[in-house]
């Protein structure tokens, strides 16, 4: 799978469920925790997502995380959904003429 599909899964995810924990979605999207942290990273690095520590009241040493898709975010994955649309409308429109000249 290529770093837009991740990408975009991974944007899909935390804008379903922004509560999610590293674990959580790393498991929910079938990643390594190294693999969800490189993807968190680069979507935080290019502003795509916000990363928000929460202090646990039940662990006073630790932190919950909570991911927000910024608004630049949002965009990105809308244009990733236009695009993969665009791909497979093309797709379709090929194997139909291939489907009609064999006919």
């Amino acid at each position: 799978m290529n770093d837009d599909q991740d990408q975009f899964n991974v944007l899909r995810k935390i804008q379903s469920k922004p509560e999610y924990t590293q674990r959580e979605l790393a498991k929910d999207l079938g990643f390594s925790l190294g693999k969800l942290n490189y993807c968190l990273k680069a979507l935080h690095n290019k502003g795509l997502v916000k990363i928000q520590n929460f202090a646990n009241k039940k662990k006073k040493f630790s932190y919950i995380k909570k991911y927000v898709l910024t608004p630049k975010g949002i965009n990105f994955r809308i244009n990733l959904t236009i695009q993969f649309m665009k791909r497979k409308m093309h797709e379709y429109d090929e194997l139909k003429s291939e489907i009609e000249n064999k006919e």
